[in-house]
């Protein structure tokens, strides 16, 4: 049983027994900010002085008095400030987390709280129109990293990736390419004013001559614009997927909108909404009502020319998904989506869907920093800045470490000097290096024969650094469980560079490898702990944990 778990049995169970019907999971219960708080605080006494008319610290005190206090879980218990009830940890107890971490292993952190509830999220979807940028990079880590905690949690997770591959977009990447092709072939063809600038165009278009020849020369305008639309489509999905297979992004689904238009499912929603009185005509269009589900205003359907409109074509995706049998669906969308959100809250309402099992978050901009200054353009796709050069530059693990270090919902300022350091500074060199250095340690003692008894005398940890050590690691499984619950991947870049200075911290005050065989193995069993956990983090973000550094 976990301390927390001992605590709020006792607490649950005294009160139980005064007629005050409290059930465990609802005793408060958290760590305290400051050290010399306890390691667990409980508010319980304030929450309930106005049920009992009595003082809170009255309270308080008659719980820290009469309650049995088991020392193996708890060493101290007592009343601070106004009723708040601070409790110490067991010696007994952090002794043992450590056989009981390694004896998890893998499975240390892990729950099963999401009881095996289907969760989709779709992230990334950038228009395969152009290179995928740094607000891509930042949206696949984060993404990726959201999906492998809910599976930590107990939730069965799919990965989709949809692909705009149809529509307006597509047709200015045709003709962009297209010009860009002619004028290769030293033929002239106006360039669209609104097409596709950089580099990747011309490179686009260079390799069609290179595979294709003359061969689209003389076609129709737009038969040759269609057709090289289509070959530089398959192109820049090809490189999307490429970029993020080398990124450690695995994608359960590539879902094409072409093939959502081919299955007419737009035109049974068009149906839909007609049956239950959710459209009207107006000026020659075709709206939903959006108003009736909370949307500011009424939202276009089908244009006066009978064309469908993306809004209506990603009502129709969204049904798809939950008609595939998702209980949660969990979308992240770019910086100028937050208009977004609730037309499709709307849309997903009208569909007779929970508004609760639809869910969005939004992923803000990246600020790529170089000497301080803001790095403003790509090399090659123009006015994006590209997510392989940055890749390139600073490596996959630092990329997906950096993208996970601030809130989704704030601005990330990404310094690509201190991305590329390797030193303290660097938290992702830090981390690592934590793990790098309990390998060398582990193989010190190996070269040095060291014989780790069948159970080391874990009695003989008592410094306070230890402790510190092991405290952290059992903050573990709150730290995974609450990034998963409040999608906030960020707690966890943060823990682990804790856990990392605890334990430089104990390794600077205290050899671990020493003379005294009893100590050396009781030290060497906390050191494997901390790499499990260090291990389990890093894993959790696809970041390599290194044994040499």
């Amino acid at each position: 049983m976990r301390a927390d778990q001992y605590i709020r049995q006792q607490i649950a169970n005294y009160l139980n027994g005064l007629g005050v019907e409290i059930s465990e999971d609802k005793v408060p219960l958290e760590r305290p900010k400051l050290a010399e708080h306890g390691d667990l605080a409980s508010s319980v006494a304030m929450e309930l002085a106005r049920t009992l008319r009595r003082a809170p610290r009255q309270i308080a005190e008659e719980l820290v008095q009469k309650i049995s206090w088991d020392p193996f879980y708890v060493a101290s218990v007592e009343v601070a400030g106004p009723g708040f009830v601070n409790f110490r940890y067991g010696a007994g107890y952090l002794r043992q987390a450590v056989r009981e971490i390694l004896e998890a292993g893998e499975a240390f952190g892990r729950s099963d709280w999401g009881g095996g509830k289907r969760i989709q999220f779709e992230f990334v979807s950038a228009n395969p129109t152009g290179p995928l940028n740094v607000v891509s990079a930042r949206a696949a880590a984060v993404g990726d990293v959201l999906a492998s905690l809910h599976e930590a949690v107990g939730y069965k997770v799919e990965r989709e990736y949809y692909v705009n591959d149809a529509g307006r977009q597509v047709r200015l990447l045709g003709q962009s390419v297209s010009s860009r092709y002619m004028s290769l072939l030293g033929l002239d063809e106006p360039f669209p004013e609104e097409g596709y600038h950089g580099d990747y165009v011309k490179d686009l278009a260079r390799e069609i001559v290179e595979s294709y020849g003359d061969k689209f020369a003389k076609m129709p305008a737009e038969q040759r614009h269609r057709e090289l639309a289509q070959i530089a489509l398959e192109k820049m999905i090809a490189q999307h997927q490429e970029a993020m297979k080398a990124y450690r992004v695995q994608f359960d689904v590539w879902f094409r909108e072409s093939k959502l238009r081919e299955s007419k499912e737009h035109e049974k929603v068009l149906a839909y909404f007609a049956e239950k009185g959710l459209s009207y005509e107006k000026d020659g269009a075709i709206w939903f009502r959006a108003t009736q589900f909370g949307d500011e205003k009424d939202r276009v359907l089908v244009t006066r020319e009978g064309e469908p409109t993306y809004f209506l074509v990603d009502i129709a995706y969204h049904r798809n998904k939950f008609e595939r049998g998702f209980d949660i669906v969990h979308d992240l969308w770019g910086p100028d989506h937050h208009g977004y959100i609730p037309r499709m809250k709307a849309a997903v309402q009208a569909l007779g869907i929970e508004p609760e099992r639809f869910q969005v978050s939004i992923i803000q901009q990246v600020n790529l920093l170089r000497g301080g200054e803001l790095v403003k353009m790509s090399k090659r796709a123009g006015q994006i800045i590209e997510m392989k050069e940055l890749i390139e530059e600073v490596g996959v693990d630092v990329a997906r470490f950096f993208f996970l270090m601030r809130r989704i919902s704030a601005p990330l300022d990404f310094d690509i000097d201190l991305a590329k350091k390797q030193s303290d500074e660097n938290p992702v060199y830090y981390v690592q290096y934590a793990h790098a250095r309990i390998c060398n340690i582990l193989r010190y003692a190996e070269e040095r024969g060291v014989s780790l008894p069948a159970e080391a005398n874990l009695e003989l940890l008592r410094e306070p650094e230890e402790f510190d050590v092991v405290k952290k690691m059992l903050e573990y499984p709150d730290v995974i469980s609450g990034a998963a619950r409040f999608l906030e991947p960020h707690r966890l870049t943060t823990y682990l560079q804790e856990l990392a200075a605890s334990f430089h911290r104990f390794y600077h005050e205290h050899r671990v490898v020493s003379d005294d065989a009893d100590l050396t193995a009781a030290r060497l069993e906390l050191t494997r702990a901390v790499r499990v956990v260090l291990a389990n983090g890093l894993k959790m973000m696809n970041v390599t944990a290194p044994e040499r550094m």
